[in-house]
């Protein structure tokens, strides 16, 4: 059978990877890719693809309809929080994603949606501890972090729209914990949290401040990160996109089993001393930060939290269900450069764990 597949955020980390990974196979006819931002180089000479610069709260359905897709791959998200529009935010995601449930659950010709929600729903509180790992039958919990809260609504809408529809689309949503690999970290420069801490950010004069005052790597006493390789996202969603169903509706934790990075981890693997401070004192140069800058440094609301409170998952129902054996753990993920896009990577910072 040859699949026609949509893919929403085609021009994001993990879309973009999708649509050149699974460009590749013999059973994939088209691929139409729909997102806000321009087409990246990564894919601009696929010629598989079909691409839709618009934004999935926009009008796209009938476009689309028209190539009768039958696998849905949802990952188009705003993440960072734009100062001051918190409004248009949430009707590109929340508006945005109903927009591609409906459409999932409407057209006769789509078999498959796979969605793509996160591990920070699960809620940073000061109650969790750092041995506890949430399974997918806990319960997502409200958070004034944005981000969470937008992706446990999703979620929310998701179950209640597949419930009332006749159920001839089979489900998987995703949650994954910080991915990571060689294109995230060489070929996509960011600011992400690796990056800041390696004061690795370039270009503006804040990202310069940035790099400057992280001498030290700040260390709450229980925080803590999870990785996942980008390599083992894209294989798992090429399992549930064309191997066997994995259930009508089925949620999964994407986390290698084996040692989270903790703070200690972080700091040597950036090169720098780490400094311990107190969970409240992460705070005030989050809210300084987020204003200062008017949102140019991702520290909204709420953020300071998923810095001082730890959330660890199990995914380890990726394997049991499913069958497959996460290639990488989490720290390996974290600190080498094996893997798809390794060629990316200048030869002299290429690190393996032989190495």
């Amino acid at each position: 059978m040859k699949h026609t597949i949509l893919i929403t955020g085609a021009a994001g980390y993990v879309g973009s990877m999708l649509v050149e990974q699974f460009a590749h196979r013999d059973d994939v006819e088209k691929i139409i890719g729909i997102d806000k931002e321009p087409i990246p180089d990564l894919i601009r000479k696929e010629p598989k693809l079909l691409y839709l610069n618009t934004n999935t709260a926009d009008d796209w359905e009938e476009h689309v309809r028209a190539y009768h897709p039958d696998i849905v791959i949802h990952t188009a998200w705003q993440i960072r929080e734009m100062y001051g529009a918190q409004d248009m935010e949430w009707q590109w995601n929340i508006g945005g994603s109903d927009k591609v449930f409906d459409f999932s659950f409407s057209e006769e010709s789509v078999q498959r949606l796979i969605h793509f929600s996160t591990v920070a729903s699960y809620g940073a509180y000061p109650s969790n501890t750092v041995e506890h790992r949430y399974s997918e039958d806990e319960p997502f919990r409200k958070m004034d972090y944005l981000y969470s809260e937008e992706k446990r609504v999703a979620e929310e809408h998701l179950k209640s729209k597949y419930d009332a529809s006749d159920k001839h689309v089979s489900v998987a949503v995703l949650r994954p914990a910080a991915i990571t690999g060689p294109r995230g970290r060489y070929m996509r420069i960011r600011f992400g949290l690796q990056s800041a801490l390696a004061g690795e950010l370039k270009g503006s004069f804040v990202y310069r401040i940035v790099s400057a005052l992280v001498a030290f790597v700040p260390v709450t006493p229980r925080w803590l990160r999870q990785f996942i390789h980008e390599d083992d996202v894209v294989a798992i969603v090429e399992r549930l996109a064309f191997g066997p169903a994995a259930g009508p509706y089925e949620v999964f934790n994407l986390c290698p089993p084996g040692p989270v990075v903790r703070g200690a981890d972080m700091a040597r693997a950036v090169g720098k001393k780490q400094l311990p401070i107190a969970p409240q004192m992460v705070r005030i140069p989050f809210f300084v930060f987020w204003h200062l800058t008017r949102g140019k440094i991702p520290t909204g609301k709420g953020a300071w939290k998923s810095y001082s409170y730890p959330i660890a998952v199990d995914g380890s129902k990726v394997t049991r269900l499913l069958g497959y054996e996460y290639k990488y753990a989490g720290p390996d993920a974290f600190q080498y450069t094996d893997g798809a896009y390794e060629s990316y990577v200048p030869e002299a910072q290429r690190r393996h764990k032989s190495s």
